[in-house]
């Protein structure tokens, strides 16, 4: 069992209940999240693209099924552990966004698609394609896409003439199915004026179309374009490239993508919803109290928490170590009393949700259920 469920099962319906959560917790806002997953669904039918939310964000097949409820066509995974737990939950359609090699991985990875209905992985190497296609050759055919490396030499195929080798080297395989391909510009994402972020994404977009034509002119016009981002999905739309988008942490948003012009417009279209719960353990120090979330509870390489409530207007956050966390108040005024809640957004979402186990969904602040990040850890 959880330990979540072992701790909180007896909140559940409780009016009130999200200030009796042993801390520090993860929470979910309901209401948020459904306001979230439906405003994306919304501009990309408006749009006419396919969504493909990055489940790396939520780790979760509750969310996963929410979405695909919602209309999405699938879910992405980093990590082909993450897929085989999403399958596990009855995700029908992924697509690994991260090149599996290693030849235990393979042997995974087969397995994995011959008892799913659509799993597609990207490929960046002819080597790799070859290992695919040899693992492949008595099963199940795989559906691969190219990888393209948008200038940021993590992964992805280098130049056209390396996508062009790999898509010879994928039609000599009869057990390889190529569907198009990928590129995800993550370096543009968090550009926080959304005129600079639009020059670069559109830099970056016409390298794509050059890779596309060069793809056609062989006869191989990718069915499939997959990419954006949260950061980029409103400029993307206008592009009309990518025909698939990949946008992940717009469900929750955090601080990272909060302080982005997403949208050129005044407001945010999309809301906090994912939160870390926090108890006051010390309040010693007028205008400072130290609660009991720390780097084991929140990612530390976004920056810092945003605090929500239990403290007042322009307070601050600074990481204690691993257990704590300092909430200081500038005017130096503020007395805090042991056992006061403060509720935090988090400055990164994906990392931060990798820290626990499950997500505590409210309806305001009543705790309503319980659900088990699902892949976490599963980075193998």
């Amino acid at each position: 069992m959880l330990d979540d469920l072992r701790l909180h099962r007896h909140l559940l319906g409780k009016t009130g209940s999200r200030a009796e959560l042993n801390t520090p917790a993860l929470a979910i806002d309901r209401e948020a999240l459904a306001r979230n997953i439906e405003r994306m669904a919304s501009f990309a039918r408006s749009t006419g693209v396919s969504l493909r939310p990055h489940s790396k964000t939520h780790k979760s097949v509750h969310i996963a099924r929410l979405q695909i409820a919602a209309g999405a066509v699938g879910i992405c995974c980093a990590k082909l552990g993450e897929a085989e737990a999403l399958a596990d939950g009855g995700i029908e359609s992924i697509l690994i966004t991260s090149p599996v090699v290693t030849a235990a991985g393979i042997a995974r990875l087969i397995a994995l698609n011959a008892r799913m209905r659509d799993l597609a992985v990207v490929v960046d190497n002819p080597a790799n394609v070859a290992a695919l296609a040899a693992a492949a050759a008595r099963e199940e055919t795989l559906k691969v896409l190219i990888d393209i490396d948008p200038g940021v030499r993590r992964t992805g195929a280098p130049s056209i003439s390396a996508a062009l080798e790999l898509l010879e080297s994928i039609r000599s395989s009869p057990k390889l199915e190529y569907r198009g391909i990928q590129m995800y510009c993550g370096t543009q994402q968090h550009i926080a004026s959304y005129a600079e972020r639009a020059d670069a994404i559109a830099d970056r977009t016409q390298y794509l179309r050059t890779v596309i034509g060069a793809l056609s002119e062989r006869g191989a016009a990718p069915t499939i374009v997959t990419g954006c981002g949260t950061g980029t999905h409103y400029i993307d739309a206008s592009l009309r490239v990518f025909n698939e988008w990949q946008v992940g942490s717009y469900i929750f948003m955090d601080r990272q993508y909060a302080e982005c012009d997403l949208a050129n417009q005044p407001t945010v279209p999309y809301e906090y919803s994912l939160f870390v719960e926090a108890t006051v353990v010390s309040a010693n120090t007028r205008g400072m109290a130290t609660i009991d979330s720390g780097i084991k509870a929140l990612s530390t390489d976004g920056g810092l928490p945003v605090i929500v409530s239990g403290a007042p207007a322009g307070a601050t956050y600074r990481f204690m170590g691993d257990e704590h966390g300092a909430i200081v108040d500038p005017a130096g005024r503020h007395t805090w009393s042991i056992g006061d809640r403060v509720r935090l957004a988090v400055p990164h979402c994906d990392p931060t949700v990798n820290l626990y186990d499950a997500y505590h969904v409210t309806t305001g602040e009543t705790l309503v259920d319980i659900w088990p990040v699902s892949a976490r850890g599963r980075s193998r």
